[in-house]
């Protein structure tokens, strides 16, 4: 096995806890590239709210691609999109609906513009969590331009009540969408299908490439269809136990003690594949 293709979360993975990339992720990062190997992005946000990682990778150029909206855009890194899945209009009803009644704030993403819904008095904290993108108010669901595309639902909002309204959502939902934890405070919801996994698969096939050349490195819930969809799946020390449950190894570092690093080193540099896969 030779992996081609690195897949990449962010949060919890890539970053430290204060948001930042050690030195030594990125030295080890440049010696993947430096063997071939395309270091790709998988992450929630918007290519717009990635930008700044993306150059200090020297990743911001159309030669490099992203997996972005967990899925729900396949594009080169200077904007070009490959293959794309939304939200509709009805979808969102649907989606308000329900979440209202739980009294869950609701976010709706198009590209790097956020549409917030506040809910029985809880508004979203999402513009904590990602100060980088622009946040319009809304006063109802019916106030929401048309002629964009949704890209994603997010629910943001305090840790504990957030896991107390979880298991109230309604199985049809879950049916109906991909719904997920990415972060302690945030939900997310995707189009039906579309999850950080398809996205690999749409973008390997553009390169040629197959699962078995792909490594992919996450510690969350929204991580989990790449950690078992890739060749190697790498769960970080910090990560949560279901994250761990599927991956085919952990690191012993944690993302504040270059985690990423760590694997990458022992995978991808020196080929350490003995006994794993």
């Amino acid at each position: 096995m030779t992996i081609k293709l690195l897949a990449l979360d962010m949060d919890g993975t890539l970053f430290t806890t204060e948001k930042t990339i050690t030195e030594e992720n990125k030295v080890a990062l440049k010696k993947a590239q430096e063997l071939g190997v395309k270091v790709v992005i998988t992450t929630g946000r918007p290519l717009k709210a990635i930008k700044h990682v993306l150059e200090e990778l020297d990743l911001y150029n159309a030669d490099n691609y992203s997996i972005t909206f967990n899925g729900g855009l396949v594009q080169r890194n200077n904007g070009d999109i490959l293959d794309k899945s939304d939200l509709t209009f009805e979808e969102l009803e649907v989606l308000y609906q329900h979440l209202e009644a739980l009294a869950l704030p609701m976010d709706i993403i198009s590209d790097g513009i956020v549409y917030s819904l506040a809910s029985r008095g809880n508004h979203s904290q999402y513009h904590k969590a990602n100060p980088m993108l622009t946040f319009i108010e809304l006063d109802c669901l019916a106030d929401l331009p048309r002629n964009i595309i949704y890209n994603k639902v997010v629910i943001v909002t305090d840790a504990d009540f957030l896991d107390s309204k979880i298991p109230q959502i309604p199985a049809e939902l879950h049916a109906q969408f991909e719904i997920f934890k990415s972060r302690e405070i945030i939900l997310e919801v995707m189009p039906k299908g579309v999850h950080k996994a398809v996205g690999l698969e749409l973008l390997t096939r553009h390169l040629g490439l197959d699962a078995s050349a792909v490594m992919a490195m996450g510690d969350e819930e929204n991580d989990l269809t790449m950690l078992k969809w890739a060749g190697l799946g790498v769960a970080m020390a910090n990560g949560s136990a279901i994250a761990k449950e599927n991956a085919n190894v952990i690191t012993t570092r944690t993302n504040d003690q270059s985690g990423v690093a760590e694997a990458v080193v022992k995978y991808i540099v020196k080929g350490e594949f003995n006994g794993i896969i």
